[in-house]
């Protein structure tokens, strides 16, 4: 046999071998396996964060709304409430508050009546905020669909909360902020009194 053929021979053998196939597959496919398993991770856990600061938008001015007065121990609770629905990512971003807005009779602008902000530090322990998101007397922006009912009252929260992902492979490391406001009516006064913010009576 020639030196030609042999090396014929040898060239065929290799094209022929296939041990190592899979491992050569795998070592292809694997990053692209990896990224899109984190990339499904990191966007269930952020859709999740999402729906988590829309329940607590809803929650707060809910449990406000069927109350006929609240106190600051009223509010603390509802942050507690907050805090709960968020487990199990950190609370310590997030960031709320709960106010309500009258709806003039005369003009139809809202004006805000009371205001309180929540804030949660790294231990899990709830506060209210030093200042308040909203002054009282401050006219804000409602949807219209509120605003055409005049000389009534809405109760409206706000919610903000970082997501920060683990990993950053798909979204940015830096975080994505979810914002979300929830709005409701006193459920069986006119009113939701807040005596110790000095709102005592309904206009």
């Amino acid at each position: 046999m020639t030196p030609m053929q042999k090396m014929s021979l040898r060239v065929r053998a290799l094209v022929q071998d296939c041990r190592g196939l899979a491992a050569v597959e795998f070592a292809m496919i694997f990053p692209m396996m990896l990224v899109m398993f984190f990339g499904v991770v990191e966007i269930s856990s952020a859709i999740s964060v999402d729906r988590k600061a829309t329940l607590v938008a809803r929650t707060l001015s809910d449990l406000t709304s069927q109350m006929a007065s609240v106190t600051d121990a009223d509010i603390l609770s509802f942050g507690e409430a907050a805090k709960a629905i968020m487990t199990p990512y950190p609370v310590s971003p997030l960031i709320s508050s709960v106010t309500e807005v009258y709806v003039d009779s005369s003009t139809g602008v809202a004006k805000v009546q009371w205001s309180k902000g929540l804030t949660i530090a790294t231990t899990g322990t709830v506060s209210i905020a030093a200042t308040a998101p909203h002054n009282p007397g401050d006219i804000v922006v409602l949807p219209p669909a509120l605003v055409v009912a005049k000389g009534t009252h809405v109760v409206w929260s706000e919610v903000s909360y970082k997501y920060v992902p683990a990993v950053g492979y798909l979204l940015a490391k830096t975080g994505l902020t979810f914002n979300d406001t929830a709005y409701t009516r006193p459920r069986s006064v006119l009113c939701v009194l807040y005596p110790s913010a000095g709102f005592t009576a309904c206009p």
